[in-house]
């Protein structure tokens, strides 16, 4: 196909996503590849130490192809057909190749170096700083020191890794696809179906021609091979280059939390023994996985009075999407409004929003794909880059190019007499995904390597998104959207209550399981030998009995609910005072991108350094520390 007419190669403001075919992918990528492969070359030619010389350059390179490949990526996970991973197999060997030249380029590394060096280094703005010291950390951690045997070497071990990430991907879709299960015994639906529901979702993809066992043992060795060509003892050292916390304050909170988890967690799992014995359970003194989350549920839905299903009705999506939009104008002051028609979409359940500010200038856009479609796309919810904040990419070379976001979700479809109708978690999960989606579209940074999400180190990435999870569970807030689809009543407010309290049941156990899932992670990124005596499920068993590991997910929280509490100091029935609070929040947190290091970032809203504190105390763990 001629280039001319591939929707992937036009000029566009909104991505062509009503036209994009699978066969579009390798022409347009293959003609995208060769005109960069050119740039680079002519940059690594006449590339100089100074920001129009490189980083002007080197940023529309990698824009162009992040983009593209992007809106490809997406619609593989949106739209996935045989014929989007064939395309996508067929063209990703050339677009890592290039990705590799990109990242190793020894011209390009100097240049950066010989800035960081410069005498002119201290006038930088930080966020320019910022993007010299990432580019420089980011060509160390993909080979350009390296010497050619090692860097061909290294290369091998980039292309196999991103063939088994989607591999991976793939065959839990594929699994998650095949499996169905005909119930003709009513009493299937009650013990005997959730130790089949359980093992089915823990066991997918890990058995038959969909197998992803061997694939993790692999990723896991060219792992551990790539960190000791970059000289590190393991996988978690290369992983801890990109991270906000260091080691010691990592393991500082990894203990508060162990502490404060530990008792409750084993008093949780006494208060469900008793309850399963009160109802005559013969499993009651041996609990399996399964037993433990269906008689969780039971006993929570005694202790608390509530059903998740059963209050699906108070929480439709327009009315929560409601509730979020006018928090955020509360907050933040920007208005969200549909821009039906104004861009196209992939599928006629997308919505497309515009954001603008208080006084009704444009400041970004996002897709909104809710509805579960299991044929087609992945499970989970998760916000996606279309195109980030820029100065450097401007339609008129005048203003920055608008940040634009997908937020997808996969959530219960409404049917011809009902809207989408949600649980708490899946409110919780739209909220979340729209607070990253708010650090993207709300960024003021205009240097487009370091905007938004971009830079920002891994374990700082998810404290906006955990920051707005809190606001489901604010009592104004959850009762501005949960209103009865037909009727229009309010959750009653002893409901509502309750559903605030819930949040605390076994907050121990959760949490135990959460480190432990981050021990898990550590032990097999740092000590684990693959094709040993231990496999990854020994591994796994090992660290049931419970050891201290990544923290990342734990930090971010941490820090969430630090910021969070920040505005219940302020008044949360103060509008005044929450929109002060708000703004200042908007103008660090979110304006800021990766442009100045998180830390700061933080300590400038906070006026102090985080502590778990309010993190605790939101789950009910916080007398444990003073006792």
């Amino acid at each position: 196909m001629a280039s001319a007419q591939n929707p992937l190669l036009q000029d566009f403001i909104f991505p062509p996503y009503d036209v994009i075919e699978a066969n579009h992918v390798c022409p347009a990528l293959q003609s995208l590849l060769t005109k960069l492969e050119n740039d680079l070359i002519e940059l690594e030619k006449t590339v100089e130490p100074t920001w129009p010389k490189l980083v002007v350059p080197l940023e529309k390179i990698i824009d162009r192809l992040s983009v593209v490949w992007g809106i490809v990526n997406h619609l593989s996970s949106v739209k996935d057909s045989p014929e989007f991973r064939a395309a996508i197999e067929g063209i990703q060997p050339s677009k890592v190749e290039f990705q590799l030249k990109l990242r190793q380029s020894k011209p390009i590394y100097d240049a950066f170096k010989a800035i960081r060096e410069s005498s002119d280094w201290e006038n930088l703005s930080d966020a320019r700083k910022r993007v010299v010291e990432m580019k420089l950390k980011e060509a160390v951690l993909y080979g350009v020191s390296l010497e050619d045997a090692k860097r061909e070497r290294f290369n091998e071990i980039e292309q196999e890794l991103e063939k088994l990430a989607q591999k991976f991907e793939q065959n839990i879709l594929d699994a998650t696809k095949k499996f169905e299960k005909v119930i003709t015994d009513k009493k299937e639906i009650e013990v005997d179906l959730c130790e089949r529901k359980f093992t089915v979702h823990v066991s997918r993809a890990s058995d038959g021609p969909l197998n992803n066992t061997p694939i993790i043992e692999r990723i896991l060795e060219l792992r551990l091979e790539k960190a000791k060509l970059l000289g590190h003892s393991n996988y978690a050292e290369v992983s801890m280059e990109t991270k906000m916390a260091t080691t010691d304050r990592a393991k500082d909170l990894i203990d508060k939390l162990h502490n404060a988890s530990w008792g409750p967690a084993i008093q949780d799992m006494e208060d469900l023994r008793d309850f399963a014995r009160g109802q005559g359970a013969e499993e009651a003194n041996d609990l399996n996985h399964w037993d433990i989350n269906f008689w969780s549920e039971r006993l929570r839905e005694s202790k608390y009075d509530l059903n998740e299903e059963e209050l699906r009705p108070y929480f439709s999506l327009p009315k929560v999407m409601d509730g979020l939009f006018n928090l955020t104008k509360k907050l933040f002051g920007i208005d969200i409004e549909p821009a039906v028609g104004a861009a196209p979409v992939w599928n006629t359940d997308v919505s497309f929003y515009k954001v603008k500010d208080s006084s009704s200038t444009p400041l970004a856009y996002f897709y909104f794909d809710p509805y579960s479609r299991p044929l087609e796309k992945r499970g989970g919810a998760w916000m996606d880059v279309v195109v980030g904040r820029s100065c450097v990419i401007s339609s008129d070379n005048i203003s920055p190019r608008l940040p634009i976001a997908h937020i997808v979700c996969n959530q219960t479809p409404p049917t011809r007499d009902k809207p989408s109708l949600m649980t708490i978690r899946e409110v919780e999960a739209v909220f979340h995904e729209f607070g990253h989606a708010l650090q993207h579209m709300l960024t003021k940074q205009d240097e487009g390597l370091v905007s938004g999400n971009q830079g920002i180190e891994w374990d700082a990435v998810e404290i906006a998104s955990q920051f707005m999870e809190n606001w489901c569970y604010q009592r104004d807030t959850m009762l501005s959207f949960a209103k009865h689809y037909e009727t229009g009543e309010v959750l009653p407010e002893d409901i509502c209550l309750r559903i605030l309290t819930a949040r605390t049941f076994r907050a121990g156990s959760q949490l135990l399981r959460q480190l432990r899932y981050a021990g898990v992670d550590l032990e097999l990124h740092s000590s684990y030998v693959p094709g040993g005596r231990e496999s990854i499920y020994d591994i796994d068993q090992k660290i049931d009995k419970y050891a201290a590991g990544y923290y990342s997910y734990q930090w971010a929280e941490v820090l969430s609910a630090d910021a969070f509490s920040a505005f219940e100091e302020a008044g949360l029935d103060n509008d005044q005072s929450l929109r002060e609070m708000g703004y200042k929040f908007q103008e660090t947190i979110l304006a800021r991108g990766g442009g100045k290091s998180p830390n700061e970032v933080y300590l400038e809203f906070r006026g102090r350094e985080p502590t778990p504190d309010a993190f605790l105390c939101y789950n009910g763990l916080l007398p444990t520390i003073a006792a």
